[in-house]
């Protein structure tokens, strides 16, 4: 089987947790090997050296990836051109929604809809052309895959779409990424100005993330503990900031923007625990990955936040900061409770491998007809 893969949406290093979810799911191909398997990798020219560890050739696109209106021209043009030639049996959209072109059967991924439960997150514009395009990709794709049942249900209720074509393709980690040596506490701690105990948060400052909450908690909770607000600068980066100058919360709270993949694995071990409030995740990468690591995990209790969780972390209502800064409080200070949580995730996280992940895409693809 012949299969593309068009990234062609995808700006390295912008995109956020769907960038991750399709590189990992990739290196779970190559972990595992199917015989009858040739994938081809079609991306922005800057996709390969920010992903070297994508073990499957890589075309880059004619295209720079500042402008979305050449990106989606190309996928209707130059992509169309490349399936047509090298005779591809499928090609993968890995960026939730279909070129107006198609010359082979289409595997679409839709990574949530957001954009139906806060329309308020999204310009105008983008708005309009998600409630256009979206509905319409999904209906025209040979397959649908989601990261999460609650992604799977939102599609097949609020779209319509045959449940029989919706697959959930759940985040995975790969084995090496896991082994990966993380940065040493004592030098992420020297680098930082980390003087004691710390809360990690992983998330680009998107308004549905809701970092306020936990600048808010750590107000409560006093004390010297810190609070790590890792990733990208995003459109609530400013309302960030503002809430910890108002509550003088500047000493306790670090932002490093983005770290390597080091560093951030480092944190994760260091960490009293991962706080994940989000008022909305397809799936919650940083609760995969902080269970993975043996860091516990307090996650909001709703959209597919409980489902990726289970019974391995605390769950939250994401907006009562009480109830954070209650829970931050109680894994200070029960050190029995961190290491149960700690055993609890890693069992959890040891379901949810990237190999497991490529399973299920694998057969997505190959639950699409073919041309003989």
């Amino acid at each position: 089987m012949k299969v593309g893969v068009n990234l062609l949406w995808l700006r390295p290093g912008v995109v956020g947790g769907s960038e991750q979810y399709l590189t990992r799911l990739l290196v779970g191909l190559a972990e595992l090997a199917p015989a009858d398997l040739d994938v081809t990798v079609f991306a922005l020219p800057g996709f390969a050296p920010a992903h070297p560890e994508v073990p499957f050739p890589v075309v880059a696109a004619p295209i720079g990836g500042g402008r979305r209106p050449l990106r989606v021209a190309a996928e209707a043009t130059w992509l169309a051109a490349q399936a047509r030639r090298r005779g591809l049996d499928l090609v993968h959209h890995g960026g939730g929604t279909l070129p107006a072109v198609l010359t082979a059967p289409a595997v679409l991924t839709v990574h949530d809809l957001q954009y139906l439960t806060y329309p308020a997150s999204f310009s105008t514009v983008k708005l309009a052309y998600l409630r256009r395009t979206v509905p319409r990709s999904v209906r025209r794709a040979a397959a649908v895959t989601t990261p999460s049942a609650y992604v799977r249900s939102t599609v097949v209720e609020r779209l319509g779409a045959d449940p029989a074509r919706v697959h959930v393709v759940p985040h995975g980690i790969p084995e090496a990424e896991v082994a990966a040596p993380p940065t040493a506490e004592a030098e992420l701690r020297a680098r930082y100005g980390l003087a004691g105990p710390f809360f990690l948060y992983p998330a680009i400052t998107y308004p549905h993330k809701n970092h306020v909450v936990l600048v808010r908690a750590l107000a409560r909770l006093g004390g010297d503990a810190q609070l790590v607000l890792l990733g990208g600068r995003g459109p609530a980066e400013d309302t960030v900031a503002e809430e910890v100058a108002r509550l003088g919360l500047q000493p306790r709270v670090v932002r490093p923007g983005r770290v390597s993949d080091a560093d951030r694995n480092g944190f994760y071990r260091a960490a009293m625990a991962t706080l994940v409030p989000s008022r909305y995740e397809g799936f919650g990468a940083p609760a995969l990955e902080a269970m993975r690591l043996g860091c516990p995990l307090v996650a909001a209790d709703v959209t597919a936040l409980p489902e990726v969780v289970g019974e391995a972390g605390r769950l939250v209502d994401p907006d009562d900061v009480d109830g954070w800064a209650r829970a931050m409080a109680e894994l200070l200070d029960d050190p029995a409770e961190r290491a149960r949580l700690r055993a609890a995730g890693e069992a959890r996280a040891a379901e949810l491998t990237a190999r497991r992940s490529a399973e299920a895409l694998l057969a997505a693809y190959r639950a699409v007809p073919v041309a003989p």
